[in-house]
């Protein structure tokens, strides 16, 4: 069924309650009248509450009401802040190089307002020295203090070692922040205001591509570790 209200000569009672275009109460008139008066203002005849009786009409520009409607619900839409848990894998004997990257990662997701679930992985001989792995914990931690906090303290979990990071930003606070600092590159950049539609469509395409191409990366550095945590046997085998 249509959720569309009914406009004009679609509408087919006998009188309408009708509302003018400032808000002010005509009263009950004919629907005869109330279209007249419509066409008079240049302006629809809409049904706004189909239950009443009689029915409440008002004098609009429904297509200008729709355009409205419509940029009101992508504002929402675009400041709905979903909880989302990133997750990043490291090794206990991590290379400064490989932990400065992945750390690179967890400030991102920070920002972002993302939790971040951190996991140390095990393997072989290390598995019988799990201070490591807490050392190594705590020393994201340590680093990502001014973006996040240790939401959930490290604990095993088999031969993983498990710490979540939640961030001291709301997700909507973090959304708002990255559209203002994107809307003022762009406007700067292409000489456009801010908010116009134009920067709000090159905005939300670079933000895209930004948390995709993130994303895309800690996908790859987690098949790393995960072909590695495939080699495992091997390895644990050297070691016995």
């Amino acid at each position: 069924m249509s959720t569309e209200p009914r406009i004009n000569d679609r509408i087919r009672v006998p009188e309408v309650r009708l509302v003018g275009p400032s808000g002010e109460q005509v009263g009950i008139v004919p629907l005869a009248k109330a279209l007249e008066l419509a066409q008079e203002y240049d302006l629809d005849l809409v049904e706004v509450a189909a239950t009443a009786r009689p029915p409440v009409c008002k004098l609009m520009d429904y297509g200008k009401f729709k355009y409205e409607s419509a940029m009101k619900a992508r504002e929402a839409r675009k400041n709905q802040a979903h909880t989302v848990i990133k997750e990043m894998k490291l090794r206990p004997k991590i290379d400064p190089h490989d932990y400065d990257t992945k750390k690179g990662h967890v400030v991102r997701f920070l920002k972002q307002g993302d939790k971040v679930k951190i996991t140390i992985m095990f393997r072989g001989r290390e598995q019988s020295r799990p201070e490591l792995g807490f050392r190594l914990l705590q020393r994201l931690a340590n680093d990502v203090q001014d973006l996040g906090f240790v939401e959930s303290s490290a604990k095993q979990d088999g031969r993983n070692m498990i710490m979540v990071l939640g961030p001291h930003k709301k997700k909507t606070e973090a959304m708002a922040e990255a559209r203002a600092i994107a809307d003022a590159r762009k406007a700067e950049r292409q000489g456009r205001t801010p908010g116009s539609d134009a920067a709000e469509a090159d905005e939300d395409a670079a933000l895209e591509a930004e948390n995709a191409a993130a994303e895309a990366e800690a996908d790859d550095a987690d098949a790393e570790d995960d072909a590695a945590e495939v080699e495992q046997p091997a390895e644990a085998s050297q070691d016995a």
